[in-house]
């Protein structure tokens, strides 16, 4: 009979060789142990489950054709501010090309001149002589003085001293001697306002008056882009104004005629030799709210006609031929006006359809693509945290069961120190710091990771110091103390593999507990933040009522993916529980 032929023993029965494969189920636990857990139906629905939650999370984010981050807009009409107005109480000033009127010409215009009321009044400003002429209630031509020498009266005599390159008329120089018998301080002559200006004594400086700009309380609209230039000019806004301030239907600008349609003292529109509207006159002030919209002069005036005639609303036709409905509202002294205008809003909260399944949320984005990338951090919590855990558990309760003595009591007052710190009042505290600090969303993943296994690894150096404290008195641990292997490596290379069934039942169980840790604390906002997601931040959203009652597929589908992979880790520790317990009947 050869060696490898098996034997006959007296029972009839056949005797196997130590290398026959045959023999693996007796000699291989490992193999005893994966029988008994897939004869667990609830065992294999949780790995089947855990199987498809790591699949959706890490392999679906990978195949969306979206970002976690990414925010979707949508096209839609949106009452929004179009302009605004105001009933003009201060005077606008308007200067002849090539004139500069200063802050302080103004200012001292609206202190002196606005108050006073005068036909004519006379001030100086940055030490020039101003002449300000009244044309009718709130319109104003300013004249500047040119300073052509100095007068100085002695007795009768009258000595006139010119500047260089200046000159004066006879009949200019007699103007002079009467204005000073006259004691007038302004006079004409040769079509020429003149000014003396007394100084010491009774000498005065003489100037002559030239035209340097206009004051008036109307504002001038352009018809169109292209009439800007023109509008803003001195000549036509003189020209128009003075016309219309004359109940005049026509003026005269740059030897060109413009029709005025003078609709009351405050309002006129001026118009070309073909009737084409060229501007608009008023005393309200339209403007547009964005710096890329221009306000046609047919727009302000109907704005102007709404507000003169204390309307909230009016409709209006634009340059298309669309009819526009335009609403106005009051804010202190101003009007706003608003219509309605296309525009791109932000996707919030919009029903499942072919493009997003499940909705977008209230950011904009896509839920189901941020359930994916959600599920990844939850899954990454719990096993990092989890590992974390039985990395301290391991090393406090191995060296604390080994040794025992003061070494175990020390370490084991330790953990009762970190048991008696509340777990989440710690938890949220540690949030509202970062929060404080406004940490960086990927840091903060780290830092609550880190807290969270800091705070959670007694339980694990509880369950292995006492595997421990059983097992070092068993004859092969006093084996190794014969052979004289190392201290450290009877703890981890012979006691704590012991320990390891246990452990990975345990630790499979407790991810569990570690990923609804996590998604409490999301859910108070203390957790994961934006642009990063996890399923507790995500039915976070549902913490408003509008959600909780009309948007479903915020807060559900999140709260089905944390409840069965919480129960899929429960169902395989279940399993793996009973199929290291050798003493479970099967």
């Amino acid at each position: 009979m050869s060696e490898k032929e098996p034997k006959k023993t007296m029972a009839n029965e056949e005797e196997l060789a130590l290398d026959d494969g045959r023999r693996v189920k007796v000699l291989s636990p490992g193999m005893m142990v994966f029988k008994r857990f897939i004869r667990n139906r609830l065992a294999i629905v949780g790995i089947c489950t855990l199987i498809f939650m790591f699949v959706f999370s890490f392999i679906g984010g990978l195949v969306s054709p979206y970002r976690q981050d990414q925010v979707f807009y949508k096209v839609d009409n949106a009452n929004k501010e179009y302009a605004s107005a105001i009933i003009n109480s201060d005077y606008r000033f308007t200067a002849v090309e090539g004139e500069v009127l200063t802050p302080m010409t103004r200012a001292t215009f609206n202190g002196q001149v606005k108050s006073s009321g005068a036909d004519e009044t006379v001030f100086t400003a940055d030490g020039v002589t101003y002449t300000a002429k009244k044309i009718d209630d709130g319109f104003y031509i300013l004249s500047a003085g040119k300073t052509l020498g100095t007068v100085a009266q002695l007795g009768k005599i009258v000595d006139i001293n010119l500047e260089p390159d200046t000159e004066l008329t006879d009949e200019a120089r007699k103007a002079v001697q009467q204005a000073l018998r006259n004691g007038e301080g302004s006079f004409t002559a040769d079509g020429v306002s003149y000014t003396l200006t007394r100084g010491v004594g009774k000498n005065y400086t003489l100037s002559s008056m030239v035209e340097v700009g206009m004051v008036s309380m109307l504002n001038f609209d352009p018809h169109d882009p292209s009439y800007t230039g023109l509008v803003s000019g001195y000549e036509f806004r003189k020209a128009c104004e003075t016309a219309m301030h004359r109940g005049e239907t026509t003026a005269v600008a740059d030897g060109i005629t413009y029709t005025l349609d003078v609709q009351d003292e405050n309002n006129a529109v001026v118009l070309d030799a073909g009737g084409k509207e060229i501007a608009g006159i008023s005393n309200i002030i339209v403007n547009p709210v964005n710096n890329g919209i221009f306000l046609t002069a047919d727009y302000r005036a109907a704005v102007s006609e709404a507000i003169s005639e204390r309307r909230t609303a009016f409709d209006y036709i634009n340059s298309e031929g669309v009819p526009e409905h335009h609403t106005i509202q009051m804010r202190g002294s101003n009007y706003i006006v608003f219509t309605q205008q296309q525009t791109y809003l932000i996707d919030m909260y919009s029903p499942p359809s072919a493009a997003h399944p499940l909705g977008t949320d209230d950011h904009g984005m896509d839920v189901l693509t941020r359930l994916m990338y959600g599920g990844r951090i939850s899954l990454m919590v719990g096993f990092i945290v989890m590992i974390l855990e039985n990395i301290i558990g391991i090393i406090i309760g191995g060296v604390s069961g080994y040794f025992g003595g003061w070494v175990d009591t020390l370490l084991m007052r330790f953990v009762d120190l970190f048991n008696s710190i509340p777990y989440y009042p710690m938890m949220i505290i540690a949030g509202a710091i970062m929060d404080s600090f406004e940490v960086d969303p990927y840091i903060r993943l780290y830092m609550m990771m880190a807290i969270m296994g800091i705070m959670g690894w007694t339980g694990v150096a509880r369950v292995v110091r006492g595997q421990i404290l059983s097992l070092r008195e068993q004859d092969f641990m006093v084996a190794t103390e014969a052979t004289g292997i190392p201290v450290s490596r009877r703890i981890f290379r012979h006691l704590v593999p012991n320990v390891m069934p246990l452990l990975i039942v345990q630790a499979t169980m407790g991810l569990g507990s570690i990923i609804l840790a996590e998604a409490t604390l999301s859910f108070l906002g203390l957790g994961i933040k934006y642009p990063l997601a996890s399923w507790g931040s995500i039915i976070n959203s549902s913490s408003n009522i509008y959600v909780m009652t009309n948007c479903w597929y915020l807060w559900i589908p999140a709260g089905l993916l944390i409840v069965l992979t919480v129960l899929g880790f429960n169902f395989v520790g279940d399993g793996l529980r009973d199929a290291f317990d050798p003493k479970m009947k099967r």
